[in-house]
């Protein structure tokens, strides 16, 4: 027997369904929002959301684009409950129900696609065809790196409550401030292994993936999939384990490319140091390098209540558990010291 789901998310589905009939009596239809997804030869996974939006004798088109640079814009939308999806990949034609959120998480097999950004068409009845990009790797790949993002390419100061309000709701993408130097550590590095991949993992809400690829491009990071998340209620609480959530998509990277060992890099701040630890441990030669960026005093504050790290997640550079660890306060300094870490072999002690 199938266990009932939470109240919260029972409640939410009522919520979503409700609105889904006024706003399609108001005239707002269906809009596929694509999320760049990853892959090889053997599969490529399709990230997508369906939501309903006002049309243009609704909110004019001019205003629509505006409004959309806005944080807050993000979060008002309504999400197409079940839905079903039409998803063109080459010449092969799959379809799918997307979750009660929207959401679309699909892989599919035997996809036909060449190695190299390619583009996959998603469609709905109601919607007009939308293009998403997906990085289809190589088979012989064998590395990568995966980044969090705030606090570790752009400076939020989350922990804040107002200024992460500010930082999330209001301002846009070209306001934000990116950390010193990680966007040339991370080209660097990239230039260094032709087609290799950066995935980009945070606890951010996938409603800000728009603004996000904005800022990285406007800041000339390498581009790559994020992996977000949904800030609601789920089958069983009332919101998501954000750490959770960066360990599940380390576990998917690591069954969906057996080759690759990466470079992860986080920061100070929360609980990268712990995750990245914990998945070296489980997977040691999947695991390069780790490169925790330290986090200035006044931001340890922000993030801890105290300029002192917390006493699990004190390190000075070197080994640590499985993995070579280095710290440096940004891109600069944690380049020449994850050099000399990628110089070790893979999964090695020091």
């Amino acid at each position: 027997m199938t266990e009932r789901p939470f109240i919260a998310a029972r409640l939410e589905d009522r919520i979503n369904n409700s609105l889904n009939g006024v706003l399609r009596r108001l005239g707002w239809r269906e809009k596929v929002v694509g999320y760049t997804g990853y892959g090889n030869r053997e599969f490529v996974r399709v990230l997508a959301r369906v939501v309903l939006t006002p049309t243009d004798e609704v909110v004019p088109l001019p205003v629509a684009e505006t409004l959309d640079r806005r944080g807050w814009r993000n979060f008002f939308n309504a999400p197409v409950v079940r839905a079903e999806v039409t998803v063109r990949t080459g010449e092969r034609v799959s379809t799918a129900v997307v979750s009660r959120n929207g959401y679309l998480d699909l892989r599919i097999l035997e996809h036909g696609m060449e190695p190299g950004w390619q583009t996959v068409t998603i469609q709905t009845e109601g919607s007009d065809p939308c293009e998403v990009e997906v990085m289809v790797l190589d088979d012989e790949e064998t590395f990568g790196v995966v980044s969090d993002i705030d606090d570790t390419v752009i400076s939020t100061s989350l922990p804040r409550p107002l200024l992460a309000f500010w930082n999330t709701i209001v301002l846009q993408e070209s306001a934000r401030q990116p950390v010193a130097g990680m966007a040339d550590m991370y080209r660097e590095l990239l230039a260094e292994h032709p087609g290799a991949p950066v995935v980009y993992v945070s606890t951010g809400a996938w409603n800000t993936a728009g603004t996000l690829n904005r800022f990285l491009g406007h800041h000339s990071f390498p581009r790559g999939p994020l992996l977000l998340t949904d800030w609601g209620p789920t089958n069983t609480g009332w919101f998501r384990s954000g750490p959770k959530h960066k360990l599940e998509c380390l576990f998917a990277l690591a069954h969906d490319f057996p080759r690759i060992s990466w470079v992860l890099v986080g920061d100070d701040g929360q609980h990268d140091p712990t995750l990245y630890n914990q998945f070296a441990a489980r997977f040691p030669d999947r695991v390069r390098v780790i490169g925790i960026r330290e986090l200035t005093p006044a931001e340890q504050v922000l993030a801890h209540g105290t300029p002192v790290t917390r006493l699990d997640e004190q390190q000075t550079s070197g080994q640590r558990g499985a993995a070579i660890e280095v710290r440096a306060p940004d891109g600069r300094g944690l380049l020449p010291l994850l050099r000399r870490g990628l110089s070790e072999p893979a999964g090695s002690r020091r």
